[in-house]
Protein backbone atom coordinates (compact mmCIF):
# COMPACT_ATOMS: atom_id res chain seq x y z
CA UNK A 1 0.00 0.00 0.00
CA UNK A 2 1.37 3.53 -1.13
CA UNK A 3 1.67 5.96 1.87
CA UNK A 4 1.20 9.61 1.36
CA UNK A 5 3.94 11.58 2.79
CA UNK A 6 1.07 13.58 5.50
CA UNK A 7 1.33 9.58 7.01
CA UNK A 8 5.31 8.96 6.72
CA UNK A 9 6.20 11.68 8.20
CA UNK A 10 3.53 11.20 11.31
CA UNK A 11 5.08 7.76 10.90
CA UNK A 12 8.85 9.17 11.90
CA UNK A 13 7.37 10.67 14.79
CA UNK A 14 7.52 7.40 16.55
CA UNK A 15 9.64 5.63 17.83
CA UNK A 16 10.03 2.06 16.58
CA UNK A 17 9.44 -0.57 18.92
CA UNK A 18 9.09 1.86 21.71
CA UNK A 19 5.63 1.63 24.23
CA UNK A 20 4.03 4.86 25.50
CA UNK A 21 2.35 5.86 28.42
CA UNK A 22 -1.49 6.41 27.85
CA UNK A 23 -0.75 10.60 28.74
CA UNK A 24 2.03 10.19 25.73
CA UNK A 25 -0.04 7.83 23.72
CA UNK A 26 -2.91 10.50 24.06
CA UNK A 27 -1.26 13.46 22.97
CA UNK A 28 0.78 11.59 19.83
CA UNK A 29 -2.41 10.14 18.88
CA UNK A 30 -4.12 13.72 17.79
CA UNK A 31 -0.22 14.96 16.77
CA UNK A 32 -0.22 11.82 13.89
CA UNK A 33 -3.71 12.43 12.96
CA UNK A 34 -3.52 11.99 9.82
CA UNK A 35 -7.21 12.88 8.29
CA UNK A 36 -8.39 16.95 7.80
CA UNK A 37 -11.89 15.92 9.68
CA UNK A 38 -12.29 15.33 13.45
CA UNK A 39 -10.68 11.32 13.04
CA UNK A 40 -12.33 9.07 15.34
CA UNK A 41 -9.98 8.11 18.06
CA UNK A 42 -9.81 3.73 18.21
CA UNK A 43 -8.32 1.53 20.78
CA UNK A 44 -7.00 -2.44 20.03
CA UNK A 45 -6.22 -4.73 22.40
CA UNK A 46 -4.86 -8.32 21.87
CA UNK A 47 -5.74 -11.08 24.21
CA UNK A 48 -4.43 -14.08 25.59
CA UNK A 49 -7.43 -15.75 24.99
CA UNK A 50 -8.18 -18.84 23.27
CA UNK A 51 -11.75 -18.22 20.95
CA UNK A 52 -12.57 -21.65 20.20
CA UNK A 53 -13.33 -22.23 23.78
CA UNK A 54 -16.60 -20.64 24.38
CA UNK A 55 -15.80 -19.26 27.87
CA UNK A 56 -13.03 -17.14 26.54
CA UNK A 57 -14.71 -15.15 23.82
CA UNK A 58 -15.26 -11.80 25.04
CA UNK A 59 -18.84 -10.04 24.32
CA UNK A 60 -20.00 -6.84 25.88
CA UNK A 61 -20.34 -2.86 26.30
CA UNK A 62 -18.90 -0.18 27.80
CA UNK A 63 -20.43 3.29 28.32
CA UNK A 64 -17.76 5.47 28.03
CA UNK A 65 -17.62 8.60 30.58
CA UNK A 66 -17.09 11.24 27.81
CA UNK A 67 -19.23 9.56 24.65
CA UNK A 68 -18.01 8.58 21.95
CA UNK A 69 -18.58 12.31 20.02
CA UNK A 70 -20.96 10.24 17.51
CA UNK A 71 -24.37 10.15 17.92
CA UNK A 72 -26.52 6.98 17.10
CA UNK A 73 -29.44 6.13 15.26
CA UNK A 74 -31.92 3.88 17.76
CA UNK A 75 -34.66 1.30 16.23
CA UNK A 76 -36.29 0.05 18.97
CA UNK A 77 -38.78 -2.81 18.93
CA UNK A 78 -41.16 -3.21 21.38
CA UNK A 79 -44.88 -3.47 22.20
CA UNK A 80 -47.32 -1.64 24.53
CA UNK A 81 -46.36 0.44 27.37
CA UNK A 82 -42.17 -0.71 26.66
CA UNK A 83 -42.67 1.33 23.27
CA UNK A 84 -44.23 4.26 24.68
CA UNK A 85 -41.51 4.70 26.63
CA UNK A 86 -39.38 4.06 24.30
CA UNK A 87 -40.80 7.05 21.95
CA UNK A 88 -40.99 9.39 25.48
CA UNK A 89 -36.90 8.35 25.45
CA UNK A 90 -36.21 9.43 22.47
CA UNK A 91 -35.58 6.90 19.97
CA UNK A 92 -35.34 7.71 16.61
CA UNK A 93 -37.73 4.47 15.29
CA UNK A 94 -39.91 2.54 17.39
CA UNK A 95 -42.41 -0.40 16.08
CA UNK A 96 -42.49 -4.35 16.43
CA UNK A 97 -43.57 -6.49 13.80
CA UNK A 98 -43.90 -3.96 10.95
CA UNK A 99 -40.61 -2.51 11.40
CA UNK A 100 -39.18 -6.26 11.07
CA UNK A 101 -40.84 -6.63 8.01
CA UNK A 102 -39.81 -3.62 6.92
CA UNK A 103 -35.80 -4.77 7.41
CA UNK A 104 -36.59 -7.86 5.08
CA UNK A 105 -38.98 -6.39 2.38
CA UNK A 106 -37.03 -3.15 1.61
CA UNK A 107 -33.74 -3.92 3.21
CA UNK A 108 -34.14 -1.10 5.54
CA UNK A 109 -30.87 -0.24 7.54
CA UNK A 110 -31.03 3.07 8.74
CA UNK A 111 -30.51 3.01 12.07
CA UNK A 112 -26.93 2.22 14.09
CA UNK A 113 -28.25 0.31 16.63
CA UNK A 114 -31.20 -1.98 17.22
CA UNK A 115 -33.00 -2.22 21.13
CA UNK A 116 -35.47 -5.46 21.37
CA UNK A 117 -37.62 -6.69 24.32
CA UNK A 118 -37.16 -10.28 24.68
CA UNK A 119 -40.80 -10.96 23.20
CA UNK A 120 -39.56 -9.36 20.02
CA UNK A 121 -36.84 -12.13 19.77
CA UNK A 122 -38.27 -15.03 17.87
CA UNK A 123 -39.56 -12.87 15.14
CA UNK A 124 -36.33 -10.62 14.98
CA UNK A 125 -34.82 -14.21 14.56
CA UNK A 126 -35.81 -14.88 11.52
CA UNK A 127 -34.10 -12.40 9.60
CA UNK A 128 -30.84 -12.71 12.07
CA UNK A 129 -29.00 -13.52 8.24
CA UNK A 130 -29.65 -9.96 7.13
CA UNK A 131 -28.99 -8.14 10.82
CA UNK A 132 -26.03 -10.10 12.26
CA UNK A 133 -22.84 -9.87 9.23
CA UNK A 134 -23.80 -5.55 9.83
CA UNK A 135 -23.88 -6.34 13.74
CA UNK A 136 -26.83 -5.34 14.23
CA UNK A 137 -28.25 -8.44 15.88
CA UNK A 138 -29.69 -7.24 19.36
CA UNK A 139 -28.08 -9.31 22.52
CA UNK A 140 -28.08 -9.70 25.98
CA UNK A 141 -24.30 -9.67 26.59
CA UNK A 142 -24.67 -6.30 25.04
CA UNK A 143 -27.58 -4.57 26.65
CA UNK A 144 -29.55 -4.34 23.42
CA UNK A 145 -32.08 -7.21 24.64
CA UNK A 146 -33.70 -5.62 27.74
CA UNK A 147 -36.91 -5.47 29.48
CA UNK A 148 -35.69 -2.01 30.41
CA UNK A 149 -35.67 -0.21 27.37
CA UNK A 150 -35.41 3.51 28.67
CA UNK A 151 -31.89 2.40 30.24
CA UNK A 152 -30.75 0.87 26.87
CA UNK A 153 -31.47 4.20 25.34
CA UNK A 154 -29.90 6.71 27.78
CA UNK A 155 -26.96 3.91 27.76
CA UNK A 156 -26.76 4.42 23.92
CA UNK A 157 -27.10 8.09 23.78
CA UNK A 158 -24.60 8.47 26.73
CA UNK A 159 -21.76 6.58 24.42
CA UNK A 160 -22.21 2.63 24.60
CA UNK A 161 -19.42 1.08 22.74
CA UNK A 162 -19.73 -3.24 22.14
CA UNK A 163 -16.94 -5.02 22.32
CA UNK A 164 -16.46 -8.66 21.22
CA UNK A 165 -12.92 -10.97 20.76
CA UNK A 166 -12.35 -11.62 16.83
CA UNK A 167 -10.67 -14.77 15.52
CA UNK A 168 -7.67 -13.64 16.40
CA UNK A 169 -8.28 -12.69 19.87
CA UNK A 170 -8.27 -8.96 19.24
CA UNK A 171 -10.68 -6.02 20.50
CA UNK A 172 -11.59 -3.15 19.09
CA UNK A 173 -13.05 -0.10 20.13
CA UNK A 174 -13.91 3.56 19.83
CA UNK A 175 -13.01 5.97 22.90
CA UNK A 176 -13.82 9.68 20.96
CA UNK A 177 -12.45 11.73 18.32
CA UNK A 178 -9.65 13.30 18.34
CA UNK A 179 -11.32 17.17 19.04
CA UNK A 180 -11.48 15.61 22.72
CA UNK A 181 -9.35 17.23 25.01
CA UNK A 182 -6.57 14.57 26.22
CA UNK A 183 -8.12 14.05 29.75
CA UNK A 184 -11.14 12.80 27.71
CA UNK A 185 -9.50 10.96 25.82
CA UNK A 186 -7.40 9.00 28.80
CA UNK A 187 -10.43 8.80 30.87
CA UNK A 188 -12.57 6.82 27.91
CA UNK A 189 -9.58 4.49 27.26
CA UNK A 190 -8.99 3.58 30.96
CA UNK A 191 -12.90 2.99 30.98
CA UNK A 192 -12.62 0.83 27.95
CA UNK A 193 -9.65 -1.22 28.82
CA UNK A 194 -10.46 -1.74 32.57
CA UNK A 195 -14.10 -3.30 31.54
CA UNK A 196 -12.00 -5.69 29.62
CA UNK A 197 -9.49 -5.83 32.39
CA UNK A 198 -13.02 -7.38 34.60
CA UNK A 199 -14.08 -9.49 32.06
CA UNK A 200 -11.09 -11.57 32.04
CA UNK A 201 -11.71 -15.22 32.07
CA UNK A 202 -11.05 -17.26 34.94
CA UNK A 203 -9.95 -20.22 32.60
CA UNK A 204 -6.85 -17.52 31.06
CA UNK A 205 -3.20 -18.26 32.20
CA UNK A 206 -0.30 -16.04 32.17
CA UNK A 207 -0.58 -12.27 31.07
CA UNK A 208 -4.13 -11.77 29.72
CA UNK A 209 -3.32 -8.47 27.61
CA UNK A 210 -0.51 -9.12 25.08
CA UNK A 211 -0.45 -5.49 24.29
CA UNK A 212 -2.77 -2.27 23.81
CA UNK A 213 -2.68 0.34 20.78
CA UNK A 214 -4.31 3.20 19.61
CA UNK A 215 -4.91 5.30 16.19
CA UNK A 216 -7.02 7.70 15.02
CA UNK A 217 -8.88 7.11 11.36
CA UNK A 218 -5.77 6.82 8.98
CA UNK A 219 -3.46 7.57 11.60
CA UNK A 220 -0.12 5.41 12.67
CA UNK A 221 -0.57 2.76 15.34
CA UNK A 222 0.55 3.65 19.08
CA UNK A 223 1.45 1.02 21.24
CA UNK A 224 1.19 1.80 25.41
CA UNK A 225 2.92 0.22 28.13
CA UNK A 226 0.48 -2.06 29.91
CA UNK A 227 1.42 -0.95 33.07
CA UNK A 228 -0.17 2.69 32.18
CA UNK A 229 -3.32 0.99 33.26
CA UNK A 230 -4.21 -0.35 37.25
CA UNK A 231 -4.43 -3.92 36.92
Amino acid sequence: MKRSKRYIANLEKIEKNKVYSVDEAIKLAKETSNSKFDATVEVAMNLNVDVKKADQQLRGAVVLPHGTGKTKKMLVLAKGDQAKMAREAGADYVGDVDMINKIEQENWFDYDVIIATPEMMPQLGKIGKLLGPKGLMPNPKTGTVTQDVVKAIEETKKGKVNYRTDSFGNVHGIIGKASFSDDKLCENLKAFVDVILKAKPTTVKGNYIKNVAISTTMGPGIKIDINSFDK
